[in-house]
């Protein structure tokens, strides 16, 4: 699933070529794709129709425009969801999902998903702390790169949770936008292993890992996020490049940048963790 780097990079896209314009038809063409939107497709459509997108925002992984109407346009981009700007004679992708097109009679925005587990809703805007948030999104933290973002409390959060660090950091309701990927890099540039259980985790090894985390986001927005495949593109198709530069996530039995030890791989919450064993040394 895209995190923060990969979310913001189509957000920035999403507000550059939607905004401002006002939709002139919708179109549903597979059912799973609003599937969140419970009062169906041709609803979807109908509400949506007449509506002009304002700006593109994100919490986190999370994703939504603002509309006219005071909705917002929900998107889930799961694993395998693509928001593509593309011109209207351009030819329909294999998987696209849902159609908008504007009525200025310029690109259409496209919603593809090969594996169907994103997709697209209306949701009510609710107000959290002075914030206009989707109802759906509510329950979830502030993320590093928010201007409010509150590390001191952040960092409280994860060591009064009595879990494993990773689990927390992984925890959306805690600290949002950092998935597996960057956890694991995170945790690596902070020396720590995912099964360090959070009640030793002391407030400075804490801080040390929020602040990695945020930083190693930084650097992968900054290369247009992490693409294993063709999967994850940007508004335009393009893929990121971030993965080039990964230190542990998917480095398997390659060496540690720091040390020179053979990365491991580790079963994770029907995923994988990746590590260093002599730099992040599991606890005892």
């Amino acid at each position: 699933m895209p995190e923060l780097p990969e979310v913001e990079v189509v957000r920035r896209g999403l507000h550059e070529h939607v905004a401002g314009r006002t939709v002139a038809a919708v179109q549903v063409l597979h059912p799973r794709a609003i599937r969140r939107h419970l009062p169906g497709a041709a609803d979807f459509a109908v509400r949506l129709t007449g509506q002009r997108m304002d700006a593109a925002r994100r919490r986190g992984k999370y994703l939504w425009v603002d509309l006219s109407g005071g909705d917002a346009l929900l998107a889930h981009l799961g694993m395998s969801g693509q928001m593509l700007v593309q011109p209207a004679d351009a030819p329909d992708e294999k998987h696209l999902r849902v159609r908008v097109s504007f009525e200025d009679g310029g690109p259409e925005l496209r919603f593809v998903d090969q594996r169907t587990f994103g997709g697209l809703a209306l949701a009510e805007v609710v107000e959290v702390d002075g914030t206009a948030l989707p109802e759906p999104v509510a329950h979830i933290a502030r993320d590093p790169m928010d201007p409010a973002f509150d590390l001191d409390a952040a960092v409280a959060a994860l060591r009064r949770r009595r879990t494993e660090v990773k689990r927390a950091l992984l925890d959306q309701t805690l600290v949002s936008g950092v998935g597996n990927i960057y956890a694991d890099e995170a945790l690596w540039r902070t020396r720590l292993h995912g099964l360090r259980p959070t009640a030793k985790l002391t407030r400075a090894k804490g801080v040390e890992l929020v602040e990695h985390a945020a930083r190693v986001m930084r650097e992968a927005l900054g290369e247009g996020g992490t693409s294993f495949d063709a999967l994850y593109v940007n508004v335009n198709g393009q893929s990121g490049y971030f993965d080039r530069s990964l230190a542990v996530y998917g480095q398997e039995r390659k060496p540690c940048k720091r040390c020179g030890t053979a990365v491991v791989r580790e079963p994770f919450m029907n995923r994988s963790s990746y590590s260093c064993p002599r730099c992040q040394p599991r606890p005892r």
